[in-house]
């Protein structure tokens, strides 16, 4: 076994560190799976990214939020009038925490 591939042994390890149950298909099957991952990790490693500089997006991007401008907000009573219930300028809905 190469130091990429995984073990059936070492991902029914792996799903117990996990708090996973797993059976012994599904173990050969993630054993595969994870020793793909592996080796994918491997190839990116042996990649020469000697003077590429580290990035966050795959395209440059500068501040794309817009400008945080205060702008006029809907009328309290107007909104409060289009409620099924309200009371002292606040909407009334069903109580739902600590009913009996």
């Amino acid at each position: 076994m190469s130091s990429d591939q995984i073990s059936r042994d070492e991902t029914l390890h792996i799903a117990h560190l996990a708090r996973l149950a797993i059976t012994d298909e599904e173990a050969a099957i993630y054993a595969s799976q994870l020793s793909a991952v592996l080796a994918h990790a491997r190839d990116i490693g042996a990649l020469d990214i000697a003077g590429v500089e580290p990035t966050m997006h795959a395209v440059s991007m500068r501040n794309v939020m817009r400008e945080d401008v205060v702008e006029g907000s809907l009328d309290r009573d107007e909104v409060l009038a289009s409620a099924p219930s309200s009371e002292a300028g606040m909407f009334v809905v069903p109580r739902i925490v600590g009913e009996d």
